[in-house]
């Protein structure tokens, strides 16, 4: 299994508009951060979870040319905006509609910004067509299993995943954007051979967790590898990632996780 963090900051992105503080105006390209979102290569099929607004840009920074699933995790805009980008996906898959899996929220959400985009095939070649399904407890696939559950963020719940390869039996986790990991969710993660968390800043949040709640998180779940995603303009990379326990390490645009 292979994952691609393709973005790991929040909805303002680092550097943030107007802002010159040190982390934005860093050199360091770990510092730079685009709204955040994944690629998993699971025995071969090609699964993007969100869309963050730049998705065009991080696929071709990462080499992405094929998609055979999209999961989103909740329909906030930072997550869903880019989603009209999934079209050139479309295209490259004969014209087919792309599977779109997440909760009944999500899926609600879907339907209010893309109507035009809700069919089976594309209305012509170069748009794009959602296949739009509730993502089930357990989606059982050829090439693996990816579980499901609810974590809490603000006033909705967001999708956990936990994605575990066929052939090799590496089991990967993705909680973002939350405010904390129930004990179901724990118990779920357990076992992983790699954990991506959010924490968003080292102070308290209403919706996400902080780095010091992900960090507990991380030593619950005992992964030998954790990283730490949707990190906002006051966490300096390598400042800061000297300071975290091992083995939990900040994540960074266009990282891969190998497994």
């Amino acid at each position: 299994m292979e994952v691609t963090l393709l973005g790991t900051g929040t909805s303002q992105g680092v550097p943030m508009i107007g802002c010159a503080c040190a982390v934005c105006a860093s050199p360091d390209p770990r510092n730079k951060r685009t709204r955040t979102s994944i690629h998993v290569v699971m025995d071969g099929l090609h699964i993007q979870v969100d869309a963050a607004p730049e998705l065009r840009l991080q696929c071709l920074a990462a080499g992405i040319a094929q998609l055979d699933l999209f999961i989103l995790t909740h329909g906030h805009s930072d997550h869903i905006v880019g989603m009209d980008d999934l079209r050139r996906f479309c295209d490259l898959a004969g014209g087919r509609a792309l599977t779109v899996y997440s909760t009944d929220h999500g899926l609600s959400r879907i339907l209010a910004i893309y109507p035009y985009a809700i069919m089976d095939r594309p209305v012509v070649r170069g748009y794009p067509a959602f296949n739009l399904i509730e993502m089930p407890i357990e989606l059982d696939l050829p090439q693996g299993t990816i579980q499901s559950t609810l974590l809490p963020h603000g006033g909705l719940n967001t999708l956990g995943l936990i994605f575990t390869e066929r052939s090799t039996q590496k089991k990967f986790v993705y909680y973002t954007d939350c405010k904390r990991i129930p004990r179901d969710a724990i118990t779920l993660a357990r076992g992983a051979d790699a954990v991506v968390l959010d924490g968003l800043r080292p102070e308290p949040h209403p919706s996400h967790m902080s780095i010091n709640e992900a960090i507990a998180a991380a030593q619950e779940i005992r992964a030998p590898r954790s990283w730490i995603t949707h990190l906002t303009h006051l966490t300096d990379h390598e400042t800061f990632e000297s300071t975290l326990p091992k083995p939990i390490k900040l994540a960074y645009d266009g990282m891969k996780i190998v497994l």
